[in-house]
């Protein structure tokens, strides 16, 4: 199996670390990457943003499942993206993103569902 990473920091580094110890992966990519994760994984330039060059990219190498890190392209929608065109990935839509990528999205649902949070205010005005 082949699998590709998106991201390049420490918890992306960590996830290749453990994918690398599965007997069923050949072959790991990352995108973008870094030195430490290169020790793993084969890393490629591509901006984590650039969901169509990432689509190219996987659809050339025949990677078998992606996994996202990062919270911009979930939020951005990388894996609509990857579900409309039938390409295995692991992560949240952009409508579910939005609890980790939006603080305010998430207290407003808590509050809305009487889920316990702490206590928040919102403000436009930084004054």
């Amino acid at each position: 199996m082949k699998v590709l990473v998106i991201g390049g920091g420490g918890r992306e580094h960590a996830l290749i670390w453990k994918i690398n110890h599965n007997p069923d992966v050949e072959k790991i990519y990352c995108i973008p990457g870094n030195g430490g994760i290169e020790e793993f994984a084969e890393c490629h330039a591509i901006p984590v943003s650039d969901f169509e060059a990432i689509v190219k990219f996987v659809e050339e190498k025949g990677i078998d499942f992606t996994v996202v890190g990062p919270e911009q392209p979930l939020v951005e929608g990388i894996v609509d993206v990857f579900q409309e065109k039938k390409l295995p990935i692991f992560g949240p839509t952009a409508a579910a993103a939005q609890m980790e990528g939006s603080k305010i999205f998430a207290k407003q649902l808590m509050v809305k569902y009487n889920i316990p949070t702490a206590r928040h205010e919102e403000f436009e005005d930084a004054a």
